[in-house]
């Protein structure tokens, strides 16, 4: 299912980071960064939900907006109840929403934003997601204390918050277009392969926003799919071709893949993911392009892996979606 939007634009956006984020390429653009994985709090979790604070409160302040200028705040994470979202909307007198997408939440949050501005029933939005590589390897697989090796497919669960904010008032950056994805079984089982698990749903949601759109691959100066990793990328890339025989080309890259320095930082091993991820990458290096003028027409393809350990326990496979929004540079 694809929308088309009128007129819902972004206003600004924040992000916050942590210490492997700091170090990473992208970290000299990243707003506000901690040298550590605790951000001054006792546990993971509250340093998760301090990141996710600051983010949100980066975001007003750089729009220059108060708590009570905002028609609605939707947030999600990966947390159980999605609890780093509920604990930090408690910072701000703003009516919440809290979404559970896994990885493909700020897409999704900017869908559901989106739809409600452009269908007149707010004026504006802030879209929010954050992640902590501590608090979701304890939840999903294992605490790292415990020093379990990983396979090379592992990906590396980034850490910190992002905020984006949506309105009806005009800027350089136009929501135009968007595609909700479906949920999609590729039959994998293991947990630490989320770039197999959640490929196809990015090639399923892409094939049909390009069909929806009349659109080809050239029609985008970037689609940016997240959090795929450096092997959930290849398998893309061979997916589309065999199934939709779609060249992604030279136009395509994943966000997994370029919040680390592979060379410096082993640890990360397959890439980034992580709600954090594709919001990380898009806030700090491609809406400054479309703001600029070199990227016109830009494809954000969100992806996230539906499972939770009781199931992985059960040898039940991990399902997947992905969603997509085009965001336009507006002259």
């Amino acid at each position: 299912m694809t929308f088309t939007y009128s007129d819902v634009y972004v206003n600004n956006y924040a992000t916050v980071g942590g210490p492997y984020e700091k170090d990473g390429p992208l970290g000299p653009s990243i707003d506000k960064v901690y040298t550590n994985l605790y951000a001054g709090k006792k546990t993971w979790e509250q340093a998760e939900v301090k990141m996710l604070s600051d983010s949100i409160d980066l975001v007003l302040r750089k729009s220059k907006k108060n708590s009570k200028d905002i028609d609605l705040l939707i947030s999600g994470d990966l947390l159980n109840q999605v609890t780093a979202s509920s604990y930090a909307a408690l910072n701000f007198d703003i009516p919440f929403f809290g979404i559970y997408g896994a990885c493909s939440s700020s897409v999704e949050g900017i869908i559901l934003m989106s739809s409600l501005i452009d269908g007149k029933k707010i004026k504006n939005g802030i879209i929010s997601v954050s992640s902590h590589n501590m608090s979701s390897e304890k939840q999903f697989r294992n605490p790292t204390e415990y020093g379990a090796p990983k396979p090379k497919t592992a990906t590396f669960t980034s850490t910190g918050g992002a905020s984006i904010f949506l309105s009806s008032q005009k800027s350089k950056i136009r929501v135009e277009s968007s595609t909700i994805g479906k949920v999609t079984d590729m039959g994998q089982t293991d947990p630490f392969n989320m770039g197999a698990v959640m490929a196809a749903a990015a090639g399923d949601t892409i094939y049909r926003h390009l069909k929806d759109m009349k659109r080809s691959v050239d029609d985008y100066d970037l689609i940016l799919t997240g959090d795929l990793g450096i092997y959930g990328k290849e398998i893309l890339i061979d997916y589309m071709k065999k199934e939709y025989d779609i060249d992604l080309g030279k136009n395509y890259d994943d966000s997994g893949t370029m919040l680390y320095d592979y060379a410096k930082q082993k640890e990360v091993l397959a890439g980034a993911s992580g709600p954090l991820c594709i919001a990380m990458v898009s806030y700090t290096s491609v809406l400054p392009m479309i703001e600029k003028g070199k990227y016109h027409r830009v494809l954000l393809v969100a992806t996230g892996a539906l499972f939770s350990p009781t199931f992985v326990y059960q040898h039940q496979p991990i399902y997947s979606i992905s969603h997509a929004v085009c965001l336009e540079g507006i002259k």
